[in-house]
This record gives C-alpha cells, sequence and structure tokens, in this order.
C-alpha cells in the first residue's frame, strides 16, 4: 500500500508541508525538551501482558467519556492556532472528529471562535479547552459563546500559569501571522493568579469541569474534593516546565488517587494504538491526541486528520484483540507491567 501508514508518516508529511514558524510551534518543547522526549519513550518501558485463547471475533472499540458515546478511546486534544497548519484551521479538525465519532477539546486560543468550531461541524461533540486570562473578561465571553452552542465541558489547563520557555520557537522568532484571529491571547494575557476557586468558578456555568495537567496524587485528590468530573493526567506535551515525568508514568499515581471518583484522561505522547491500550491498562478512561492529530491536519487537511483518528483507532482494535481483549472495558492492569517483565 502506498501512502502513510503511521502517525510517524504523517509527521513527515506535515514537515514537508509546514513553514519553520509552524513547525517549530507545533513541534517543540520547553527547555532542552528532556520531557517531550520522554512522553513518547516512556510507553516503551511498559510492557503489554497479553493472554491467549480469547475468543475476540468481535472487538469493540467504544468507550464514553463523560457519558458520550466515541467510537474508539482517542479525543483530539486542544491545540492552538491550527491555522498554522491548515487554512480551514479548528473548522477541518471538528469536522474529522465528527465523522471519527469522537470528541474535539477546541482551545481558548483557536484561530477560529466556539461559535464558528460548532457552526462548521453541526453534529460535532465539543469541549472548550479554558485558560484563564488577566481580563476575565475574554475568559467568561468564550465559556459564555461555548455554553450557548452545544459545548459539553468546560477543560481547564492547570499547568499554565506562565507560558512555558520553548526555545525552538524563540530561536527562529516564531510569530502569529498578522492576518489570524485568536480568540485569547495566550502569549501577554495569562494570570499567574489561578487558583482552586477558580475550578469552583467554572463548575458555576453548569457543564462538567475536566482539569488538564494534573501529574500529582495531592493534585488528583484535591480536584475530586473540588468537584471536577474528570482530570487530564498531561505536562502538556512537554511544553511547559521541563523535567516533569512522562504523562503514562505519571498515570498509576494519579488512577490510584481519584479512586473511581472521577473519570482520568491522558495526553502526551501517543503515537500508536497500543499506547491507548497500555493507557487503558493504567486506568485511564480515554487519551487524547494533539499533534498527531494536526500533523494529519498539516499533510491533508479535513481528511488528514480523519485518516490519523481512523488509523489509530484499527491500531486500538488490533491492540486489543492481540491483548485478549473484546473492549477497552475488558483491559486491566494485569494487562502491562513496568520492564524488565514483572508479574
Amino acid at each position: 500500500m502506498n501512502g502513510p501508514l503511521t502517525v510517524a508518516d504523517y509527521e513527515a508529511l506535515a514537515r514537508d508541508k509546514l513553514d519553520d514558524n509552524a513547525w517549530e510551534y507545533i513541534r517543540g518543547g520547553a527547555g532542552d525538551e528532556t520531557t517531550l522526549r520522554e512522553n513518547v519513550e516512556a510507553f516503551t518501558r511498559w510492557k503489554l501482558r497479553p493472554r491467549v485463547l480469547c475468543d475476540v471475533g468481535n472487538v469493540d472499540t467504544r468507550t464514553t467519556v463523560l457519558g458520550t458515546e466515541i467510537a474508539s478511546p482517542v479525543l483530539v486534544a486542544p491545540v492552538a492556532l491550527q491555522k498554522l497548519a491548515h487554512v480551514d484551521g479548528e473548522a477541518a479538525t471538528a469536522r474529522a472528529a465528527a465523522a471519527a465519532r469522537t470528541i474535539m477539546c477546541v482551545s481558548t486560543s483557536a484561530t477560529l471562535r466556539p461559535a464558528a468550531v460548532a457552526a462548521a461541524a453541526a453534529d460535532a461533540a465539543l469541549w472548550l479547552q479554558v485558560y484563564v486570562f488577566n481580563d476575565r473578561g475574554v475568559t467568561q465571553g468564550l465559556i459564555d459563546e461555548a455554553c450557548t452552542n452545544g459545548y459539553s465541558a468546560l477543560v481547564l489547563t492547570v499547568d499554565t500559569p506562565l507560558l512555558g520557555r520553548r526555545e525552538g520557537a524563540v530561536r527562529i522568532g516564531f510569530h502569529i501571522p498578522d492576518d489570524f484571529e485568536v480568540a485569547g491571547d495566550i502569549f501577554n494575557d495569562l494570570s499567574a493568579n489561578v487558583t482552586w476557586r477558580d475550578l469552583d468558578w467554572l463548575a458555576g456555568h453548569g457543564l462538567p469541569v475536566v482539569l488538564k495537567g494534573v501529574l500529582t496524587a495531592d493534585d488528583a485528590r484535591l480536584a475530586v474534593e473540588h468537584g471536577a468530573a474528570a482530570v487530564v493526567v498531561s505536562n502538556h506535551g512537554g511544553r511547559q516546565l521541563d523535567g516533569v515525568p512522562a504523562s503514562i508514568d505519571a498515570l498509576p499515581e494519579v488512577v490510584d488517587a481519584v479512586a473511581g471518583r472521577a473519570e482520568v484522561l491522558l495526553d502526551g505522547g501517543v503515537r500508536r494504538g497500543i499506547d491507548v491500550v497500555r493507557s487503558l491498562a493504567l486506568g485511564a478512561r480515554a487519551v487524547l491526541v494533539g499533534r498527531a492529530a494536526v500533523w494529519g491536519l498539516a499533510a491533508a487537511g479535513e481528511e488528514g486528520v480523519r485518516r490519523v483518528l481512523d488509523l489509530l483507532q484499527k491500531e486500538v482494535a488490533l491492540g486489543l484483540a492481540l491483548l485478549g481483549c473484546t473492549s477497552p472495558a475488558e483491559v486491566t492492569r494485569a494487562h502491562v507491567a513496568l520492564s524488565p517483565w514483572k508479574s
């Protein structure tokens, strides 16, 4: 078969399509990029433990996240400035997510307003990722717009009181093109005064609140105590504090602390369906993919995103079958162990 077969293939195609300004913004991480690399590499330390002679003639990758049924345990993570990747930006990604029957989390710093994304994909399941800005009116306006336009959850990113130093972008002089209209200014207007009170405030809007950027048991417990419906184990794709654990390594601690009182999701470093399966085994309900989806967007617009989501779903289905499971719900911690192999 000719054409891209893997997420890595789409990454290579995206590099060919993107100028240095866009590529470095999407690709790069903070500091020495140790966490950026670890997010991908750490998955290989978690070895799958398949069971054999299981009837896997009928594998179903469907699951639910916050009550929404999705076709596979893969959501689209919030990524800002998607028109850097393709002229259709977030509209194309939303249509692809709807076609793949999954949820798209729209960034506060999208190049389309929440209403425009919803209008572009009327049947899409959408969440709004929220940054709290110094100008609280900007944040409130985006939340109100999302509530009015059928968004089903608010995702508070909690690891960004300040923007991490992404030195690759600094070196190439990253800039937002003059013709972009960006909903919220993450470069100059982030509030460093965000606290747990802001989670309480968000919950007052009547939508489930998801905390994205949780890496420790202590914060996971606090999230539940403050009413979070879900937490996302995330280090912001290695773009904030360099040197923190890979998301997959932090996942067990958070899952144990939450203890079933909220749903746990993961993002960071997911490149293969078996990465999704490993995450399920360690207690994640589902994963979010950011760079992978945007590489598809850069490579082939809406169709590229759709293909990336489709290939991940197929890899998940194959991974489940070869693990001896017929659904995400059947995957347990008994199906994974740290290398070297331990029972």
